[in-house]
């Protein structure tokens, strides 16, 4: 009471003053209860549609090709790198879903730990996902093979460097900062900067350049060998480019100009947007972090050769049930010498007649119906 400003100068607390002061602060009130509404209704809505599809997604496409009886090849190392990446992303994101009230943001210890773990993966997120559409721009466009041990040696440069990325500019800005109780090192400039440049900038020009020099590749060859077996599999590349486009732009363009604002205000208070407007930065970052939700559903199920290991898969389990289920059957030797095997059911008796000609083999035979009548009498 005593910081409102109508008692400055004056220490009579005046009748209109007091109204005046409840007034701002049930206003203030009401705005606080509708921005904890919406970002209650933000994090619901991440949390029943697009947490379970990113969490499962790349779950599934860890299984599909890390079970798949073939060799890795050099896009299945980068689909499970990028998996692997996405898949700690999204797990991370429950922890923004759940801080509704921006707590975070005012803990210098809690904020360093949680921008730590968020941009390493934001990196390795993004830089897979630029590599892996460089590497198809290469395959279509060169006659260089993609061999397994480039690729691995690729994914170790790529994870190397979002450390770095992250690592280097925290050393510094602690070294610069050394002292300070409430500092945060993501609220430096020069860091938001190398996000906004590294982590979005750079990476959707490479995008969009690869992707349209494949798109025209895909374009001519269409026109070339207008074949009707090959219309389809190119239409369906084309909407996976499009989609994978389009929905990185999408994700990544709204926390990114919220950034880019805060950077050309040029705020020297030390306040950043994100603490000025919570309610604002929590809807961006939720958006951000849907990107790694959405990459199973274009990279993988968009894809034809995932959708090939995942039909393989589900049949590889479907022949195990089966086998399964029929566990309580006997194995049941059968001689070439014998000639008729006498097999008596619960419904009637049948008679299983063999070859003497035939090698001797293993039939399966349920145990609860497998009766013998007698013995057998050789030929």
């Amino acid at each position: 009471i005593t910081n409102h400003p109508s008692l400055k100068n004056n220490f009579t607390l005046h009748p209109n003053d007091t109204q005046a002061i409840l007034s701002d602060f049930l206003q203030a009130a009401s705005e606080n209860h509708q921005s904890y509404i919406i970002s209650l209704f933000l994090s619901g809505l991440y949390t029943i549609f697009f947490f379970p599809v990113g969490f499962i997604g790349n779950i599934l496409i860890l299984v599909v090709n890390l079970d798949h009886s073939g060799r890795l090849t050099a896009p299945d190392l980068y689909f499970v790198n990028l998996a692997v990446a996405d898949l700690v992303l999204v797990a991370d994101s429950l922890i923004e879903v759940f801080n509704l009230k921006q707590g975070y943001y005012d803990k210098a210890g809690l904020c360093t730990f949680m921008n730590l773990f968020q941009q390493a993966n934001m990196y390795s997120s993004v830089f897979f996902l630029t590599w892996m559409s460089f590497d198809r721009f290469v395959a279509l466009t060169s006659t260089v093979g993609r061999s397994v041990p480039r690729a691995r040696l690729s994914c170790c440069l790529i994870w190397v460097s979002s450390s770095l990325l992250t690592v280097l500019p925290f050393a510094i800005a602690q070294m610069q900062h050394a002292g300070e109780l409430h500092f945060c090192f993501a609220n430096v400039t020069q860091i938001q900067w190398l996000e906004v440049m590294l982590g979005f900038l750079l990476p959707f020009c490479i995008l969009v350049l690869c992707y349209w020099r494949i798109a025209q590749v895909l374009l001519r060859s269409q026109r070339e060998q207008n074949g009707p077996q090959q219309r389809p599999r190119r239409q369906k590349a084309l909407r996976m480019i499009s989609a994978a486009v389009l929905v990185f732009f999408l994700c990544w363009l709204p926390e990114n100009v919220f950034a880019s604002v805060h950077l050309l205000r040029g705020d020297t208070d030390g306040g950043t947007l994100w603490q000025d407007y919570p309610l604002t930065g929590h809807a961006v970052r939720l958006a951000a972090f849907s990107n790694s939700c959405l990459n199973p559903l274009i990279y993988g199920f968009l894809g034809e050769t995932f959708q090939k290991k995942m039909r393989l898969l589900l049949q590889g389990r479907s022949r195990w049930s089966k086998l399964h289920r029929s566990a309580s059957g006997k194995l049941i030797y059968v001689p070439a010498a014998q000639k008729c095997l006498h097999v008596t059911c619960h419904r009637a008796s049948q008679s299983t007649c063999l070859d003497p000609n035939i090698l001797p083999q293993t039939v399966m035979l349920p145990s609860n119906k497998l009766h013998t009548k007698g013995n057998t009498n050789s030929s």
